[in-house]
């Protein structure tokens, strides 16, 4: 367990305190595939979504490094990953790109709301023929007087069907390039924004997803997010902070599968011994251990490198790839020390699983991040 100063720890007791009811019939929430409102409601009251930005729009002005601390409590006491993927979403999406590049009009605007969870956000940045490569995106935003017309479409948009508040990236140069593309807020409602309806998925099924098309969707000039021809640099600092808060939610759900699997293995007897006697489970064990403070580690230290103004380009990658990777492993191996007991539904490790499987895609594939890392290295083409 990462050291923890004491108002960290203060931090950490007050959101552990919110576990239980957030995790409240988990189980039946992943089966039935729905967003709840009301636990959206509990978790906004927790106070979670607003503790990295400014106490001035409503936040609590925590460190980068304390917010983890507390995002680790969230998941391993929220046993509901879909509602802790909204949060991040949320958080990473919209709220860190206004505190980052907003004016103070945007951030008088949306930022309060983000803070208290009365608005939820959503980047759409995915196209149907472009993910991991946002230099390929099509979707075009066009000058017209005092806005801009935004026409074309975005695919696997998190909380899309629930989110008031959209970042889009949009090309506004025909030639592209690092300075090509534009980051827009777009409200919920605007005309010729049309969300789609939530998409079947997988896994972290409470966690809606959408396709979002726009059709001469106009948004006034002053919405733009940062600069003109800045939206890649509002991207690559939003994916930093997604990447960081996302598999730190990851690593408390991680802790949690872990401590399941270490009070099983002393209860559970085979052959008159507890099954943690026998070398096959307990080496299992300490496996899913070393990956989850393997994983730990990655996160705050890259955490730390980040806030203190350091290159983590290659850091991000590898922190993405072993912390996903962790997930998927843990996940499997809880199962299997489990069990029979752990294929089955009601224990709640299986949608564990399967929610692991979207940590590999998300945030730039680990196929992506592998070619990132070897860019820095001088290789790859």
């Amino acid at each position: 367990m990462r050291h923890r100063n004491a108002d960290q720890q203060a931090l950490t007791v007050g959101m552990a305190q919110w576990g239980e009811a957030l995790s409240e019939g988990h189980v039946d929430a992943d089966a039935q595939s729905a967003f709840d409102p009301a636990r959206w409601r509990l978790v906004s009251e927790s106070g979670v979504l607003g503790l990295p930005f400014p106490e001035r729009w409503g936040g609590a002005g925590q460190s980068l490094v304390a917010t983890l601390h507390v995002l680790e409590t969230l998941g391993a006491t929220c046993r509901e990953a879909g509602l802790n993927f909204c949060v991040t979403t949320s958080m990473a999406s919209t709220g860190v790109p206004l505190d980052a590049f907003g004016t103070d009009s945007q951030r008088e605007r949306f930022l309060p709301g983000i803070c208290s969870g009365e608005l939820i956000g959503a980047h759409a940045i995915t196209e149907p023929d472009s993910g991991s490569d946002a230099m390929a995106m099509t979707t075009r935003a066009e000058r017209d007087g005092a806005d801009y017309v935004l026409t074309g479409g975005k695919a696997f948009v998190s909380n899309g069907p629930i989110a008031d508040v959209f970042v889009v990236y949009a090309r506004t140069h025909p030639d592209g390039g690092p300075l090509g593309t534009t980051a827009f807020l777009v409200e919920r409602g605007t005309p010729g924004l049309f969300v789609g309806e939530p998409t079947a998925k997988m896994g972290l099924r409470t966690a809606p997803l959408s396709t979002l098309h726009l059709d001469g969707c106009r948004v006034p000039a002053d919405r733009v997010l940062g600069r003109a021809g800045g939206g890649l640099l509002v991207l690559d600092h939003v994916m930093k902070r997604e990447i960081l808060f996302g598999f730190t939610v990851g690593l408390g759900e991680m802790r949690h599968r872990l401590e399941c699997a270490v009070a099983y293995a002393r209860e559970r007897r085979a052959f008159g011994r507890p099954i943690g006697n026998y070398q096959a489970v307990s080496h299992r064990v300490v496996d899913m251990k070393i990956r989850t403070e393997t994983a730990a580690k990655w996160l705050y230290d890259t955490a730390e490198r980040l806030t203190e103004g350091e290159d983590v380009t290659a850091d991000l990658a590898i922190t993405k790839i072993i912390a996903s990777e962790a997930a998927l492993s843990t996940s499997l191996s809880a199962i299997r020390v489990f069990g029979g007991a752990g294929y089955l539904a009601e224990v709640g490790l299986e949608k564990d699983l399967r929610a692991s499987v979207a940590g590999t895609l998300y945030s730039g594939t680990n196929d992506i991040q592998y070619n990132r890392i070897a860019s820095t290295l001088g290789l790859g083409g």
